[in-house]
């Protein structure tokens, strides 16, 4: 997959453009509903025996749009993006940098700048894409502003059961710690990447040496509390359980909440290394021991369910 890198003014003459259906969005997560919106453009760039194009933002619109109490977390963020839709069978990804102006063109514009001239043929999107400024673009005036240039499809909303498959729905969840529920919205468990970094230690002076890791990016980290999880180490898998908080039992306070992880039959030294932390189920909430002894007699419960969790489920 070729990877084109927009920002605006484009500077036509150094594209080379060839003839394509375009999926439009911002796609955080890939999930279900955007992976339908991919395959639909697929499914027609086949038709039309031409290039299948995809466009996505960064950083986020609402980054550039409004100002937020704090920066924002992603399901995934760009570098995870661009892997799972290679995984999609995308010839190109365009990448348009979201910037203020960007965000100032008339949607006219947009279409002009960034379709027309890109030599899309027909754009595939969401009901609830909008493009120019202000999203003052539906894909109800797309046409309109297409000048006869190119077609449309317009992919309603997708749904599981009763939900509609969203960012919103899978942040929401993961904000209740229902990890489990994730693979249903998403087509895969929920994962991050991380570098395990020095910590306190103090793991391996109670029989549970972990992993501290240092998230490589803006993720959305899910609800406080203990988990069953897979870490991803080179191209081997092993199964653990991952604490995310504050460690009360040690700490009065602290600003960020840390992610450990204990690996079952596992003793090497891995620190800097790059891992994947793959979220299976939530096990309980995080919370204070009055001593040593309690935490370990909880520890040990935990990995026993864990373990409980893997016979049943792998």
């Amino acid at each position: 997959m070729e990877i084109i890198y927009l920002q605006h003014p484009i500077v036509a003459s150094t594209l080379h453009v060839r003839p394509s259906v375009m999926a439009v969005g911002y796609f955080d997560g890939v999930h279900n509903g955007h992976k339908c919106v991919i395959n639909t453009a697929s499914k027609i760039a086949e038709e039309f025996e031409i290039d299948l194009t995809v466009m996505t933002f960064d950083p986020h619109p609402k980054e550039v749009l409004r100002l937020l109490d704090e920066p924002m977390q992603f399901i995934t963020p760009l570098q995870d993006k661009i892997k799972k839709i290679e995984r999609l069978g995308v010839d190109t990804l365009y990448v348009v940098r979201f910037t203020p102006e960007f965000a100032k063109l008339t949607p006219q514009q947009f279409v002009d700048d960034y379709l027309i001239d890109l030599d899309v043929k027909h754009v595939v999107a969401g009901f609830d894409f909008t493009y120019g400024t202000l999203g003052k673009g539906t894909m109800e005036t797309l046409l309109f502003h297409a000048r006869n240039r190119f077609t449309k499809t317009t992919v309603d909303k997708f749904k599981e059961g009763d939900f509609k498959v969203s960012s919103t729905e899978i942040r929401k969840r993961l904000a209740e710690g229902r990890v489990d529920d994730i693979p249903r919205f998403l087509g895969e468990e929920y994962r991050v990447t991380g570098i395990v970094i020095d910590g306190e230690k103090r793991g391996r002076t109670i029989g549970f040496p972990t992993a501290n890791i240092e998230l490589v990016d803006r993720y959305v980290v899910p609800k406080l509390g203990v988990y069953a999880v897979e870490m991803k180490i080179g191209s081997n898998v092993y199964q653990g359980i991952s604490n995310i908080g504050y460690k009360p039992t040690f700490h009065e306070q602290s600003n960020l909440p840390t992610i450990e992880v204990h690996l079952f039959s596992f003793d090497e030294n891995i620190y800097g290394e790059t891992v994947e932390i793959i979220w299976k189920k939530r096990i309980r909430n995080e919370k204070k021991f009055s001593g040593i002894d309690d935490l370990v007699k909880q520890i040990s419960l935990d990995k026993e369910e864990a373990i409980q969790y893997f016979k049943e489920n792998c």
